[in-house]
C-alpha cells in the first residue's frame, strides 16, 4: 500500500540531527502541508516520489518527529493540573458584575486553607484564573526565566535569578488557554488533520522555536559572539503578546483647527476598560496599553527619550498618586455616594528622604468651588475657598500644629517622633530628611491649566492671541462656579458691604496660590512666628496636565523677585504627571468638600456654598477661627519672645498675622514683583473678615 511505502521511505530519510542545523520556515511548512493534503485528498492522484536528503527533507520529517518528542503531548491546563494535585476541590460562584452584554464573573476555590478568586468574562475563564492563582501559590519552576521564555512570554533583562519568585507570575499559565493560531500560517489539509496539527504542532511550534533560539544564543556565547541587543517592544506589542486579539475603539475625536487634535482610544482587557488620550490614535493606543499593563501585569514602560533619572521620578510620582488614592478610598467607605464622588482630589504625602516604605498621607481633600459672598463671616468661621489644593494645604496646617505640640510636650520620647527640631530660641524647623509631596488629580485652576490639551475651546488663531496677551497672568475664580478669568489691570478693591449687596466675591486661582506657597511657604503667617518656611518638594498632576507650561508659570513669576529674607527662598518643586492619566469623573461638580488630616477618625464634609459643616452648620475645623484658637494655645508655650504682641485677651487675628514681620516683608516684595512684570495685582478679601478677636 502507498501508506506503508511512504512510512518506510520516511523512516529511511529520518535524520534527527537536522533539527540543530536547519531553521523552520513558515512558507516551507505551508507548502509541505498543502502537498500532504493533495496526497490524501484524492485517491486518483499518483503517489509522490520519496523525499531525498538534500531536498529540504527535514521539513517533512518534522511532522513525524513530533510524535516521539515529549513536547507532542497536549499540555494540561491549570484546572486539570490542580485537580491532579488536589482532587475533589469545590469551586463556588462569588459574584457577577458588569452589564448584561459584558458580564464579569468571579469564582473562588479553597486550596491549602487559602482562598483564591479569579475573574473573567465567562465562568470557565474565571474558574481557570482561580486555578492558575492556586497553582502559583505552591508551584515554582526551578528555571522560571527559561520557562517563561519558552512559553512565549516577555523576558526581563534585569531579572534577579536568585529570587525565590517567578519573574512573571501573572503570565505563567498563559499558554494553558486555548487560542487561535497567531503565527500567520494557513494550511490546506483536511479538517481532521488540521485539528490534529493545531492541537499539537501549532501549540509547540513557538516552544521549539524559542528552544532553538536558546541553543543558538548559547553557541554564540561559547564562541565569543555577542548578540545584538533587542529593540524594546512598544506597550501595544507587549499587551498583544499577553492578551492577543485585543481590539481598540476610538471613543472620541476632537479637532480644534487643523493642527490641534486629540483622540481617545479604549481597550477591554479581562473585563476592564482602559482609556488613553493623545494627539494621534497611535499615541492614544499606546497610553491605553500602558494603563492596562500597569494595572493588570504591573509592567511599566518608559516613554521614548526619557532618561533613567526621569523614569525613577516617574515611578515615585505614580507611587504618590497610589498612596493618596488608596487612602481616600479607605476613608470614603462609609460615606454616601454623593460625598464620595469628586472631580478634584488633592493630597499631601510626607516622606523621610525619598523612601516610600515609610511614606504617610498626612492631608487630603476634595472640592472645586468657593463660598457665596452672602455667607462671608466677620468672625472667621467659614472656609472661603473649598478647592481641593487649598483645603489640602489647610489640612496640612493642622498636622503641623500637632507636630509642634508633640515637640513641646514634656515627654522626651515625643521629641523624637516630631518632625520638628529646635533651630534657635523659640524657633523650629523641619528635620533635614522630611519632605512633603502634593498630588492633584487635575491641573490647578488658573494659568497652569490654560495650555492643557483638554481645555482649548477656541479656534487656533484666537487661542494663540489669548495666550500671548495673558500668559502667566494672575487669574481669579468665579463665585459659585468653575473656571477662572484674568484680573483687571489695577485690581479691584473688595469691600464688605459691596459683597453683601451682591458684588461678586473674588478669589485668586489655585495656580496663583501655589506660586505664592513656593515663595512664602505652606505654613502661612501665623505658624511663621515659630517655624521656618515649609515648602513642597514635588507636585504631581493627574489629568488635564501640561507640566511644561505649569513649570514655566511657576518660574516666570519668580524672575524679578530679588534677594529674599533669611530662611526664605525661591522654591521650585519637582513637577510630574502620571504614566497613566488619572480617571476624571464626568458630570456636574459636587457642592461639598471633604477634608482629612492624619489623626482624624473620619472625614469632615463642608458645604462649599456656605463654608460650614454640611451636617450641623457649625464652623469647619479648617476655618480661620479654629486654626487661630489652636495657634493661641501654642503661643502660650513659646510667647516669651513675642513681646511685641498685645495681651492674649485682646489679640486680633489680623494683628497676629501682621506681627510676623519677615513673612509680611517677603509677601509685599512678591506682590510688587508681580506688578512690575505686568502679571497683575493680587486681589485681597475685605479686611473686615480678619478683624475678629478670640473669646477667652
Amino acid at each position: 500500500m502507498d501508506v506503508s511505502t511512504s512510512s518506510a521511505e520516511v523512516k529511511e530519510n529520518r535524520n534527527i540531527g537536522n533539527l540543530e542545523d536547519h531553521s523552520i520556515g513558515s512558507a516551507e511548512c505551508q507548502s509541505l502541508f498543502c502537498s500532504d493534503s493533495a496526497r490524501s485528498g484524492s485517491s486518483g492522484l499518483k503517489r509522490k516520489r520519496p523525499l531525498e536528503e538534500d531536498n529540504n527533507g527535514h521539513m517533512c520529517q518534522l511532522r513525524f518527529i513530533y510524535k516521539k518528542l515529549s513536547w507532542s503531548e497536549a499540555p494540561k491546563n491549570a484546572l486539570v493540573q490542580l485537580n491532579e494535585l488536589r482532587p475533589g476541590l469545590q469551586y463556588r460562584m462569588v459574584s457577577q458584575t458588569g452589564p448584561v452584554h459584558a458580564p464579569v464573573f468571579s469564582i473562588a476555590v479553597e486550596v491549602n486553607g487559602l482562598t483564591f478568586e479569579g475573574t473573567g468574562p465567562t465562568k470557565k475563564k474565571a474558574k481557570m484564573r482561580a486555578a492558575e492563582l492556586a497553582l502559583k501559590s505552591f508551584i515554582q519552576f526551578p528555571n522560571a526565566p527559561q520557562a517563561h521564555l519558552a512559553m512565549g512570554n516577555i523576558s526581563n533583562p534585569s531579572a534577579d535569578f536568585t529570587s525565590d519568585q517567578a519573574d512573571f507570575p501573572d503570565t505563567l499559565f498563559k499558554e494553558f488557554e486555548s487560542s487561535p493560531c497567531s503565527d500567520g500560517l494557513s494550511f490546506c489539509n483536511s479538517a481532521a488533520e488540521s485539528e490534529l496539527l493545531s492541537s499539537e504542532l501549532l501549540r509547540h511550534g513557538r516552544l521549539l522555536r524559542h528552544t532553538l533560539d536558546l541553543m543558538v544564543q548559547a553557541q554564540q556565547r561559547l564562541g565569543g559572539i555577542v548578540p545584538e541587543p533587542e529593540v524594546p517592544k512598544s506597550p501595544v506589542a507587549l499587551l498583544n503578546e499577553l492578551r492577543p486579539g485585543l481590539r481598540y475603539a476610538c471613543l472620541s475625536e476632537r479637532a480644534e483647527g487643523r493642527r490641534l487634535r486629540s483622540f481617545v482610544m479604549a481597550v477591554r482587557v479581562d473585563g476592564r476598560i482602559f482609556e488613553g488620550c493623545g494627539r494621534s490614535k497611535k499615541l492614544a493606543k499606546t497610553q491605553a496599553a500602558q494603563c492596562a499593563l500597569q494595572a493588570l501585569f504591573n509592567i511599566r514602560t518608559a516613554p521614548e527619550g526619557r532618561t533613567r533619572g526621569d523614569c525613577v521620578f516617574q515611578d515615585f510620582a505614580d507611587s504618590i498618586f497610589h498612596l493618596v488614592r488608596e487612602k481616600y478610598r479607605s476613608l470614603v467607605g462609609g460615606c454616601s455616594p454623593a460625598h464620595a464622588r469628586h472631580k478634584s482630589l488633592a493630597g499631601i504625602v510626607m516622606t523621610r528622604d525619598l523612601d516610600l516604605r515609610h511614606a504617610q498621607v498626612v492631608a487630603l481633600s476634595t472640592g472645586t468651588k468657593c463660598i457665596n459672598g452672602e455667607y462671608l463671616s466677620d468672625q472667621g468661621q467659614v472656609v472661603n475657598d473649598c478647592h481641593a489644593e487649598v483645603t489640602a494645604r489647610r489640612a496640612l496646617l493642622r498636622f503641623l500644629y500637632a507636630q509642634l505640640e508633640l515637640f513641646l510636650s514634656k515627654r522626651p520620647e515625643d521629641w523624637d517622633e516630631s518632625i520638628f527640631v529646635r533651630h534657635k530660641e523659640c524657633s523650629y524647623r523641619l528635620r533635614d530628611n522630611v519632605h512633603f509631596h502634593m498630588y492633584v488629580s487635575t491641573s490647578p485652576c488658573g494659568d497652569g491649566r490654560l495650555n492643557s490639551p483638554y481645555e482649548i475651546t477656541t479656534d487656533l488663531h484666537s487661542s494663540r492671541h489669548l495666550m500671548r496677551k495673558h500668559r502667566s497672568h494672575l487669574r481669579t475664580k468665579i463665585e459659585s462656579g468653575e473656571g477662572t478669568v484674568p484680573v483687571r489691570c489695577r485690581g479691584p478693591v473688595q469691600t464688605w458691604d459691596g459683597v453683601l449687596q451682591g458684588e461678586q466675591l473674588i478669589t485668586m486661582s489655585c495656580t496663583d496660590k501655589i506660586t505664592r506657597w513656593n515663595v512664602l511657604g505652606l505654613q502661612g503667617a501665623l505658624l511663621s512666628h515659630f517655624v521656618e518656611p515649609v515648602y513642597l518638594h514635588s507636585l504631581t498632576v493627574g489629568s488635564l496636565r501640561h507640566t511644561g507650561h505649569l513649570g514655566r508659570v511657576l518660574n516666570q513669576r519668580q524672575e524679578r523677585l530679588g534677594p529674599l529674607a533669611t530662611t526664605y527662598r525661591r522654591n521650585q518643586p519637582l513637577l510630574s504627571g502620571l504614566s497613566c492619566a488619572d480617571y476624571q469623573q464626568a458630570g456636574k461638580a459636587s457642592c461639598v468638600s471633604v477634608n482629612w488630616t492624619l489623626g482624624d477618625a473620619q472625614l469632615e464634609v463642608v458645604n462649599t456654598a456656605t463654608g460650614r459643616r454640611r451636617d450641623s452648620g457649625t464652623p469647619s475645623r479648617l476655618c480661620k477661627h479654629t486654626l487661630f484658637t489652636r495657634w493661641n494655645r501654642l503661643n502660650r508655650k513659646v510667647r516669651s519672645d513675642l513681646c511685641y504682641l498685645q495681651p492674649l485677651s485682646f489679640l486680633m487675628y489680623s494683628e497676629a498675622k501682621m506681627a510676623a514681620r519677615p513673612y509680611q516683608t517677603v509677601k509685599q516684595q512678591w506682590f510688587r514683583s508681580l506688578q512690575e512684570t505686568g502679571l497683575g495685582t493680587w486681589v485681597k478679601k475685605p479686611p473686615e473678615q480678619e478683624q475678629f478677636l478670640l473669646s477667652i
